[in-house]
């Protein structure tokens, strides 16, 4: 299916089509093979504003995370300074991943109700190109019904 076991999930679609349950899912599933801990991203924000640039370090450490709702959060500020959060994590997590001297490369998953066009929009074409290296896409058709209602 052309998935590259060395990268992270990028799980796409729209809303209530079932990401986050199958992200929360996946490690009951294959418990050998995935170790990650789910954070939803507005939990990092409002962390970031409350506490700081400190928050930006803790998930661009060597842990395995899956952010959840990529997209949704707002911009994070600290002492008036504003910080598009979730991009910078990325960003520091891309550097790790690309590191050549890890012997175990970390693993970054994600879910999104955004599509390219708009998590381009939102971080910008740097984050986007990094997203290529870093994640395999699965995504779920634009028609796929909201199973909450």
């Amino acid at each position: 299916m052309g998935i590259d076991t060395n990268k992270g999930i990028l799980l796409s679609g729209p809303v209530g089509c079932g990401k986050t349950s199958l992200m929360k899912l996946l490690p009951h599933l294959a418990p050998h093979k995935t170790n990650y801990e789910m954070v939803p991203t507005r939990n990092i924000v409002f962390n970031f504003n409350a506490i700081g640039f400190e928050v930006i370090e803790k998930y661009s450490e060597t842990k395995n995370y899956c952010f959840d709702d990529v997209g949704i959060e707002p911009i994070g500020k600290h002492f008036g300074a504003d910080c598009n959060v979730m991009g910078e994590i990325l960003l520091s997590r891309y550097d790790i991943f690309c590191h050549p001297e890890r012997s175990r490369r970390i693993i970054t998953h994600i879910t999104t109700n955004l599509n390219a066009q708009e998590l381009e929009e939102r971080y910008g074409n740097r984050v986007r190109s990094r997203m290529r290296q870093l994640f395999n896409l699965v995504a779920f058709e634009s028609n796929s019904k909201d199973k909450r209602k």
